[in-house]
């Protein structure tokens, strides 16, 4: 089974759909498929979890998918997402100085993808 791990770095909403629809079209296909939030990218966390957002649909169908592995610990800090995070049960991973280490996801036999 093929196994990839989507790490989005990228804040604009125009790339995280990418990442959204890239991960929910692998795993329609019966892939296991881990999404981290990274860098700009955490400050969209509060954003999608607003109805109004045009991306809520998909990121609330993404979450119930299982496929949100987790956000960065120290980015969520730095850009004011930490408190929504915590509040969704979004893991926190930083092994690695705060942030997520993708040694750990290759070890795991997982392929990279950054957005």
């Amino acid at each position: 089974m093929k196994k990839t791990a989507l790490f989005v770095f990228n804040g604009d909403p125009m790339c995280f759909i990418h990442v959204l629809l890239n991960a929910l079209d692998m795993h329609g296909r019966g892939e296991t498929v881990a999404i981290v939030v990274e860098g700009a990218a955490t400050a969209l966390i509060p954003e999608l979890e607003r109805d109004g957002h045009p991306l809520h649909a998909l990121w609330e169908k993404t979450k119930a998918a299982g496929l949100v592995d987790g956000a960065c610990k120290a980015c969520s800090s730095k850009t004011g997402a930490l408190e929504t995070v915590q509040r969704l049960g979004v893991p926190l991973l930083g092994e690695m100085s705060g942030h997520p280490a993708m040694a750990r996801y290759r070890e795991a036999g997982y392929s990279l993808i950054t957005f």
